[in-house]
């Protein structure tokens, strides 16, 4: 079978593997479209320090039941669309005894820490198979950014009287500020490019603020009567955001971190405590996440069209990632079509 690999930094070429055979409690899918996520550019860029080259990219997946192994309970059929959820868990570490098995000490992601599905089938244990309704193959593969961004609001426990300051409007954005605004919250979203702020709205925001142009300070004083954000979710991964997110969170706020800076960060430490801040970690996302997203898309209210920046073939793919490098923050969703 068809797939794409990540050779070394900057190297990437479609090759062909030997097409999996289910075993018991396993379902095989054929897949449809993968997304390239920002960890897999991370990796083609030779900056992802968890990744082991060479690699198969791929966790964001839209795929059709093909055959369903041995032992796997009913509700699995033939030609259904379905996404996955890409993450393991060891059962055994603090975490996943706490029952948050996405932050699971010893979690392998698809395309990460293993291969993962930038191929035409795949076999995976049937508890990691999602079953999307009507949903199509292509837009499955929107499912799992968006949930990570809704994991965030539930880490920030967003309810409908705050004021919620979500920094970063790429997917992982998009799905925080969806699901906060789901919940009733006033969403402030802030970005440098005004396409994304444009779509931000689109999917929720009350307010946008271009951190190029604005003064992002005056602004949420504005917004929240000299109160700040009840929650700020940060979204980017950088030290001037992680900085602004605690500049800009109120009194007895909540910081929510999904980005990873790469480089170390300065803080002015004494507003964790003159704030009383709860600073918390999200990563990934649970079921109730992925069943959430599926819910909202289900609805109708998704702007799909404009997630999707382009749809590529494997052939492709090495192009297609290359002018994501060249260009990151003009893209959401890469597709590639297998």
């Amino acid at each position: 079978m068809k797939a794409v690999q990540i050779i070394n930094p900057s190297e990437m070429k479609v090759v062909d593997l030997e097409k999996p055979v289910v075993g018991a409690g396993e379902v095989l899918v054929r897949i449809k479209y993968v997304g390239f996520c920002g960890s897999d550019l991370n990796t083609f860029l030779g900056r992802n320090p968890m990744v082991k080259l060479p690699v198969i990219p791929g966790h964001e997946v839209g795929a059709v039941v093909e055959e369903v192994g041995p032992g796997v309970p009913a509700g699995f059929e033939k030609g259904m669309n379905v996404t996955l959820n890409p993450y393991t868990n060891c059962g055994n570490c603090a975490s996943c005894r706490n029952g948050r098995v996405n932050a699971c000490e010893h979690n392998e992601t698809l395309g990460v820490q293993r291969n993962g599905v930038m191929c035409e089938y795949a076999v995976l244990p049937w508890t990691k198979i999602i079953p999307a309704g009507d949903i199509s193959a292509r837009d499955c593969a929107l499912i799992e950014p968006m949930s990570v961004g809704f994991h965030a609001v539930a880490r920030g426990q967003v309810t409908d009287n705050e004021v919620v300051m979500v920094i970063g409007c790429g997917m992982i954005g998009v799905g925080a500020i969806v699901r906060a605004a789901l919940r009733g919250a006033t969403v402030v979203a802030v970005d440098l490019d005004d396409e994304k702020l444009e779509l931000a709205k689109k999917v929720g925001a009350s307010y946008v603020i271009n951190s190029k142009t604005e003064n992002v300070h005056e602004r949420m004083q504005q917004i929240s009567e000299g109160l700040g954000a009840d929650v700020v979710i940060e979204a980017v991964g950088s030290p001037a955001t992680y900085v602004m997110a605690v500049d800009e969170v109120g009194f007895t706020g909540r910081v929510v971190c999904i980005g990873y800076a790469k480089s170390e960060v300065a803080f002015q430490t004494k507003y964790f405590v003159q704030k009383e801040l709860d600073i918390r970690g999200s990563r990934n996302a649970l079921p109730a996440d992925f069943r959430a997203v599926i819910n909202y898309m289900k609805a109708g209210n998704c702007p799909i069209e404009e997630l999707i920046t382009k749809i590529a073939k494997p052939e492709q793919a090495l192009e297609s990632m290359q002018e994501w490098a060249a260009n990151p923050g003009k893209v959401f969703r890469i597709l590639v079509e297998l």
